[in-house]
């Protein structure tokens, strides 16, 4: 057994929805951890931003891949861009995606669809040929990022589309777990609670604006709906990562782990 089973020490990993959000925290900290990191997603700016700003948190470089990760050919490049670099990559993070918030009786369909192929297929394709690379070296840890909404839905409307392919995402994690276990990888999800990463903390400036409220009341409303009263931070989220991508977990899959205040408690 590892003497320290969170050490992530020679291990390389791929964040695809590493440039911002949790999916940048989440590299960031697997760096911290020890690891290799190579961020993904569309736009090389954002890219680069991103790993100026991880550089600046953990004094360490990762590497990037601009790519879209709802086409199979972009995934196949990444695979064999990340293999080329690392020589074996043991950890794939699934953090892209979108929320649009539309009425049901208004959904715009195309922008169910679009949410489906980024929030859903996208994952799918990059399981799928992560996996393969997996499979030939015997391990792998694929870590998707989902929500508490894909196991209990919002008061009111607006969130059909998210909390659908929330619920897919978890769905997707147990059946490839399935598939995946017998060559040695584990598939397993985050499901967090809203957070406070700097995207939403600017919907939250809007909000609490909209409301007549200081930013620090709004946060502080929308975490006491939960056990802990507190809405999450970027960092809440990273242990729970870690551990997903470490040792420490080589004996659980299939499973969505929640760190969310306790809202799925109660929920």
């Amino acid at each position: 057994m590892a003497v320290n089973l969170f050490d992530l020490t020679g291990k390389a990993a791929v964040v695809i929805g590493g440039a911002g959000g949790l999916g940048q925290a989440i590299a960031a900290g697997l760096v911290n951890a020890g690891a290799d990191v190579l961020i993904s997603s569309r736009k090389e700016e954002s890219l680069k931003t991103a790993q100026a700003e991880i550089k600046a948190a953990t004094g360490k470089e990762v590497a990037y891949f601009a790519g879209d990760a709802t086409k199979e050919a972009d995934a196949e490049a990444l695979v064999a861009y990340a293999a080329a670099k690392y020589g074996k990559v043991t950890i794939l993070v699934n953090a892209q995606g979108f929320n649009k918030k539309q009425d049901a009786l208004d959904f715009d369909i195309e922008v169910f669809r679009q949410m489906l192929d980024a929030n859903v297929t996208s994952f799918m394709i990059s399981s799928k040929h992560f996996g393969k690379h997996f499979k030939a070296n015997g391990y792998g840890k694929i870590i998707n990022l989902s929500s508490v909404r894909g196991k209990i839905a919002t008061k009111g409307s607006g969130n059909a589309g998210y909390c659908a392919t929330k619920g897919a995402v978890d769905m997707l994690t147990k059946q490839l777990a399935s598939e995946f276990g017998p060559f040695g990888v584990t598939v397993n999800a985050l499901g967090p609670n809203i957070t406070a990463t700097p995207m939403m903390v600017e919907v939250f400036k809007k909000r609490a604006a909209e409301a007549g409220v200081s930013v620090e009341q709004y946060v502080k409303q929308q975490g006491e709906g939960n056990p802990l009263r507190k809405t999450g931070e970027p960092e809440d989220i990273v242990g729970t990562a870690v551990f997903l991508a470490s040792a420490a977990s080589d004996f659980m899959t299939g499973n969505i782990l929640y760190p969310d205040g306790g809202l799925t408690a109660i929920g």
